[in-house]
């Protein structure tokens, strides 16, 4: 399919590294005008995927990032009761009837828009990025429903405020607990798993092209094996970068260049006590000899 393959070179070329299933999927997202979940563990690059979409489409992204006890005024409008207040005052004085004087304390000058306001009022479509959506909770999600199936969404001082355009919504979870299936049938669906071997490689030789090819293979074997032991965090595609790079700082050209000094940068893969307690300098060293 022509197009497909055009618009995995487009993610290409915004240094986003997608398999064909994930760019069938987005390509549909696109066309079909549906929300998408993206989920699977945490650092597997689901947010970097919304990220691309909006530089590929050269539109804002609006984030929304979801924690117990989301509500309504952190995610959608609260009235801004400074400048109501403020008003309140200057307008003592005046004949307005009161009726007339509510109304223009209640208008869209005194709104403050939250992320999903913002995003269906746009001119242009922007990406929406409802991250870690399993974080809020049950009453939230049911909330969330009205916006994702009628992109609309109902302020009880103004009414229903309908899409200007329609926003490319992408929902991530990290499955730290069950969605509702309401919210399941509303989107489209894709399981963002660790890279292998020669995705993740590409991954990295795309983001940084300096890094040479013998250390970029030895970095992706070492982290996918630690990613078989028995960690408490298992490091994702951004903390494979973010050791690269650091490793490219110190002007490293092989793991075996200088194991005492790996050991010194583990601090970017291994982010708690007990997976640094467990990965020793006996342990590094096996799996720099496996790296090659």
């Amino acid at each position: 399919m022509k197009e497909l393959t055009v618009f995995q070179a487009r993610l290409a070329e915004a240094d986003y590294v997608a398999d064909k299933d994930l760019a069938a999927t987005l390509l549909l997202q696109t066309k079909l005008h549906r929300p998408l979940l993206l989920e699977g563990d945490a650092g597997v690059g689901k947010t970097e995927i919304a990220k691309t979409l909006a530089k590929i489409f050269g539109c804002p992204l609006i984030r929304l990032q979801c924690y117990e006890g989301l509500d309504v005024n952190s995610a959608v409008y609260e009235w801004n009761y400074q400048h109501q207040l403020l008003a309140i005052k200057m307008q003592e004085s005046a004949s307005d009837s009161q009726a007339s004087k509510e109304q223009d304390i209640f208008s869209e000058k005194y709104l403050l828009k939250r992320p999903l306001l913002q995003a269906i009022t746009m001119d242009k479509s922007p990406v929406l990025l409802i991250d870690e959506i399993d974080r809020a909770d049950e009453e939230f999600e049911a909330f969330l429903l009205e916006v994702l199936s009628d992109f609309q969404i109902t302020i009880p001082e103004l009414g229903t405020i309908k899409a200007i355009t329609k926003p490319h919504v992408i929902l991530t979870s990290n499955a730290t607990r069950e969605l509702s299936d309401a919210l399941r049938r509303r989107c489209l669906y894709h399981y963002v798993d660790y890279p292998s071997f020669d995705k993740e490689l590409r991954i990295i030789t795309t983001r940084m092209p300096e890094v040479s090819q013998r250390l970029a293979g030895q970095v992706v074997e070492y982290v996918q094996s630690l990613r078989k032991m028995d960690l408490r965090k298992i490091p994702g595609v951004s903390e494979t970068l973010d050791w690269t790079a650091a490793l490219l700082k110190l002007n490293l050209s092989s793991l075996d260049k200088d194991p005492e000094l790996i050991m010194n940068t583990l601090m970017c893969l291994l982010k708690t006590k007990e997976d640094h307690d467990l990965i020793t300098r006996d342990v590094s060293d096996r799996l720099i000899a496996r790296s090659g």
